[in-house]
């Protein structure tokens, strides 16, 4: 078993075109961009790099995640309560079924670990 290093995440290569958003609320599609990392022993989790261009959109996972900006910034609001400005340094936790609205303002790259529902 071995470790994977991805150098300067922030800026690194090889994410793969992962179409757009499936809940945009601009009428424009917003595209993503992945680099799906396995990581041995937790393969029912998702991990890896995500990036997005700008846009506004509504969460669209019911898993809980955590995530940790490498460049960009946006806007998340939960749902009923105040929006929460993001940016690159801050790491978020989001508990499962989390709902509301991300707006992409500045393309918005995280390295992510999506927990697999129960």
């Amino acid at each position: 078993m071995s470790i994977t290093v991805i150098s300067d995440a922030a800026t690194a290569t090889g994410l793969l075109d992962s179409g757009t958003v499936s809940r945009p609320l601009d009428g424009k599609p917003i595209h993503t961009r992945t680099l799906e990392v396995m990581l041995a022993g937790a393969e029912e989790h998702g991990t890896g790099l995500w990036e997005c261009a700008p846009g506004r959109f509504e969460r669209q996972l019911d898993n809980a995640e955590v995530m940790h900006i490498l460049s960009g910034a946006c806007t998340f609001t939960p749902t009923g309560q105040a929006p929460v400005r993001i940016h690159a340094g801050d790491t978020l936790f989001f508990p499962r079924n989390t709902t509301g609205v991300w707006e992409i303002t500045e393309t918005l790259r995280k390295v992510y670990v999506v927990l697999a529902l129960d």
